[in-house]
């Protein structure tokens, strides 16, 4: 369901993106090319902030939103999804938020007031609230990154997950552009 919030807006898709029927788009959202929205995801940008105005949600090129992954923003807050950034299966990313370019956020991970320098990979079931992380670093599975001293433990992801999150983001850049080859 794409529609619009309750100021008016509406979605903005790039006509070389996929957005599967299920997925709901709301709002002031933005959805470059190439990018994939996977089944019963949810992009949202429709809470005002104080002053009445809604922030966008931009999904730039190539990025991947998968299944069930929710995207929104509190009031008056933004997020940014970088170039090739991949949001894996029941990711939860809420604004304030910006993901930088070839992230990767692993399966029911949370992403909250946060920002992710280029290349980060958060693996599966972690949190990152409230702080600055560098860029090509690694949150590993079911880390909780909440302060200046969590962040300042994080390493280089290893030469395996940068090759396993490149693979995810081609992959549904391949999924994307197969969904508009004709059937035959």
């Amino acid at each position: 369901m794409i529609r619009a919030n309750q100021a008016g807006d509406m979605p903005r898709i790039d006509d070389g993106a996929y957005v599967c029927s299920s997925a709901i788009i709301v709002g002031k959202v933005e959805i470059g090319s190439r990018v994939f929205v996977g089944p019963n995801a949810v992009i949202r940008a429709d809470e005002p902030g104080p002053d009445g105005r809604v922030q966008a949600v931009i999904v730039r090129d190539r990025a991947n939103i998968q299944d069930g992954v929710i995207v929104h923003a509190l009031g008056g807050s933004s997020v940014i999804i970088g170039k090739g950034a991949s949001l894996a299966h029941g990711a939860v990313v809420h604004g304030p938020c910006l993901v930088g370019e070839d992230c990767f956020i692993g399966f029911n991970s949370v992403v909250f007031k946060a920002s992710l320098g280029d290349g980060v990979i958060v693996m599966h079931l972690s949190l990152v609230e409230g702080v600055e992380v560098p860029p090509r670093v690694h949150v590993p599975s079911m880390s909780a990154v909440r302060s200046a001293a969590d962040v300042s433990r994080l390493a280089p992801p290893p030469a395996e997950l940068v090759g396993f999150a490149g693979r995810v983001r081609d992959m549904n850049v391949v999924l994307t552009e197969a969904a508009h080859r004709p059937v035959l």
